[in-house]
């Protein structure tokens, strides 16, 4: 129930899953299996695929090889590919462009980093009117211990937890695990 009109389309937004971003990811392999599968699910039901690739002058330099989307990982060429520099990845993009080109009012959001870019982003989603759901098995982040931050199994599940709680007029947001995802 999208507040956007005119846009009852649905998109897998696939979030900076790029070699260096995830390179130490909890359970890095476990979730771009289930990215992979959402992928090929999301083509075969006909649903858009939209890429987001961060890069960041210090750390993500765009061709290098630690900003390139995962090997396992491969955009087809008529799949949007959006590029970021800020956490949210509708900020300073044309991501919104080309979801109402697509006609999407309805955004499944999976990939990293599930403590920046990723709530950033289902945030971003939400609040500018889109349906939004996050796979719960299918977004990951480094860990940040070392900063104080919880383990990212916990932050994970944090944000799982509080996701599948958001409300808002005219739209809905919910977690479901990548098993139960429907393109429909």
């Amino acid at each position: 129930m999208t507040t956007l009109t005119d846009r009852p389309g649905t998109a897998l937004l696939v979030v900076d899953v790029q070699n260096d971003v995830v390179g130490e990811a909890y359970a890095r392999d476990a979730v771009v299996t289930r990215i992979h599968d959402l992928v090929r699910r999301a083509r075969a039901a006909q649903t858009p695929v939209v890429w987001v690739q961060h890069h960041a002058e210090d750390d993500l330099v765009t061709g290098t090889e630690g900003w390139r989307i995962v090997a396992e990982l491969e955009p087809a060429g008529d799949e949007a590919i959006v590029q970021k520099e800020y956490g949210d990845a509708f900020e300073g993009t044309d991501l919104e462009e080309v979801l109402a080109r697509l006609g999407v009012g309805r955004l499944v959001v999976t990939g990293a980093e599930t403590d920046a870019c990723i709530r950033s982003t289902i945030h971003g989603a939400f609040t500018r009117g889109y349906d939004t759901t996050l796979v719960g098995d299918a977004h990951t982040a480094g860990d940040k211990t070392a900063w104080g931050a919880p383990p990212v199994d916990q932050v994970i599940a944090h944000t799982n937890l509080y996701w599948s709680f958001q409300g808002a007029p005219g739209r809905t947001a919910a977690v479901v695990d990548a098993a139960d995802v429907d393109f429909a």
